[in-house]
């Protein structure tokens, strides 16, 4: 039986912060936790490294730690890596938290070229997290990454989640926060 997904379902959105694409060291992580698309119930916040490999286990870290762990049940992630490369596995993630995960994606990514970039900077072994993921499926006007959850699910979620933009608001939002606390304003598109 497919059971509908409750109006306030509890998301958590995650984005990261702006980031100087040339300079080694931390970029922050934004988690916005949302009834639906309606109401902020809360913020998380964790670092991760510029093209490192840390952005699995510290997502895994905030998410199992918080006080709103019980009440969660998405997790969707603005595209499949924080800080540049520092690609996730989403299928650990969906694992270690029990949540299932959507990463979404504005436009169709040219995962060829992706790999080959990868192998350019010495960084096939993160390959295997881009295949886990499976391929983009297109709902509405984006295109997603869908782990432990069907993409019928996963079209709920998002019309209950879309309220302001084509975007989820918790992504929507965990990008604002993100961009205004380190350019001290919030720029561009969300």
């Amino acid at each position: 039986m497919n059971r509908i997904v409750k109006k306030e379902v509890r998301i958590l959105g995650i984005d990261d912060a702006p980031f100087d694409k040339f300079k080694r060291g931390k970029v922050l992580v934004i988690g916005a936790i949302f009834r639906g698309g309606q109401f902020l119930d809360g913020v998380l916040s964790t670092k991760v490294t510029v093209d490192g490999s840390d952005s699995t286990r510290k997502i895994i870290e905030m998410v199992n730690k918080t006080r709103h762990k019980p009440q969660l049940q998405i997790i969707i992630i603005d595209g499949i890596a924080l800080g540049g490369f520092n690609i996730i596995d989403v299928k650990k993630i969906y694992k270690e938290t029990k949540l299932p995960v959507i990463v979404v994606i504005r436009r169709m990514p040219d995962i060829e070229n992706i790999k080959r970039i990868l192998k350019k900077i010495g960084k096939a072994n993160k390959i295997k997290f881009l295949e886990q993921a499976g391929l983009p499926v297109k709902i509405g006007k984006i295109y997603c990454q869908l782990t432990g959850i069907t993409k019928e699910k996963a079209e709920q979620v998002l019309k209950i989640a879309c309220t302001r933009s084509y975007l989820p608001e918790p992504i929507r939002v965990a990008h604002i926060i993100a961009s205004g606390v380190v350019k001290g304003e919030s720029r561009g598109k969300a």
